[in-house]
């Protein structure tokens, strides 16, 4: 006799989202999709609010100047970032640094704190704002929902009691991850528009953090880059089909959408996934068919050189010397 999961694993096998595109005018399916995925992110439930910007000190590091701030992003919510400017750079470009399942965006800084911390920066290239200045970029690291300074601790991130209650009210974590990175994006325009290049704003992570990346990708038109790391896969060969964090869950997405669409709907952005051959959390063949399904939308209005796949040689991690060449090719050569 089939177990209940067993059951619902071979379900989503067989299951045709009903929003994919499918030809027709492609700007109002990207609309129409923009419409629908919001709704499932419950992004209609959250109400823009004075931002309330704070700085809370400004250093200089190797490098770079250090600024420490926060926003309010709802009512009631404040979010913890960290800015670095490159020493003598004259308004870079800029890298928004999402770290992933850790213990905080302490990591994407290159500073342990905890038990572990440095050989999960050692082994994974995931001290991203450190590595972003170190070519030329201002980097910021925001502390995501639920990790770090937002609920996690030593241990890790505590995702799985914020997520369930979040679903109770229609919310979900991954929408309020999504909000957070469009109000930083307030930020930075209001505040820092004198000091970096608003117009090359870039999003990155690895995990959770790339999982989040593909998101906002999918909605925030004020990013122009986008670096996703070992995240993107079919949905019934990876979060359908084995043990992930509940903060990845949409309810109803596999109903419309695979994550392809969240690619299709992020054209004309530059597009870089990065994928781990031996990635067991988002295996490679489901990896390698959301983005070749992803680049048709691309390549059909002749952009296919916007998109590319690197695929690192080993797990589940990010690979900074493969990806960020291709960085460089699409926005400072």
């Amino acid at each position: 006799m089939k177990s209940a999961y067993e059951y619902n694993k071979e379900l989503i096998q067989g299951l045709v989202p009903s929003m994919s595109y499918n030809g027709g005018d492609f700007q109002e399916w990207k609309a129409s999709a923009r419409k629908k995925l919001s709704q499932l992110l419950g992004l209609d439930k959250f109400e823009r609010v004075s931002l309330e910007f704070d700085v809370e000190y400004q250093k200089k590091i190797d490098g770079a100047t250090e600024i420490r701030f926060t926003y309010q992003s709802e009512a009631g919510y404040r979010v913890p970032c960290h800015l670095l400017l490159p020493n003598g750079v004259e308004k870079p470009p800029l890298m928004i640094c999402l770290q992933g399942h850790s213990t905080g965006m302490h990591i994407s800084l290159g500073k342990p704190k905890f038990p572990g911390d440095e050989k999960s920066i050692s082994e994974g290239d995931r001290d991203f704002c450190v590595r972003a200045v170190k070519e030329g970029f201002a980097a910021i690291s925001l502390e995501q929902r639920n990790f770090g300074e937002c609920g996690g601790d030593e241990n890790g991130p505590r995702c799985y009691e914020s997520t369930m209650t979040a679903l109770l009210m229609g919310r979900t974590t991954i929408g309020e991850r999504v909000w957070d990175v469009s109000r930083l994006i307030d930020v930075i325009e209001n505040e820092f528009a004198d000091k970096i290049d608003t117009k090359k704003i870039c999003c990155m992570g690895n995990s959770g953090g790339g999982t989040a990346t593909v998101y906002v990708a999918a909605l925030e038109d004020r990013i122009s880059l986008v670096m996703p790391s070992c995240a993107m896969c079919t949905f019934k060969d990876s979060i359908g089909a084995m043990t992930h964090c509940s903060c990845n869950y949409v309810p109803s997405i596999s109903e419309y959408f695979d994550m392809n669409d969240l690619m299709a709907m992020a054209y004309p952005k530059y597009f870089i996934q990065v994928s781990g051959i031996e990635d067991k959390s988002f295996p490679l063949l489901g990896a390698e068919q959301v983005f070749k399904k992803g680049k048709q939308i691309y390549e059909a209005f002749e952009k296919g050189y916007r998109c590319t796949l690197v695929k690192g040689n080993g797990g589940h991690r990010f690979y900074a010397d493969d990806a960020w060449p291709i960085v460089h090719k699409y926005l400072l050569d």
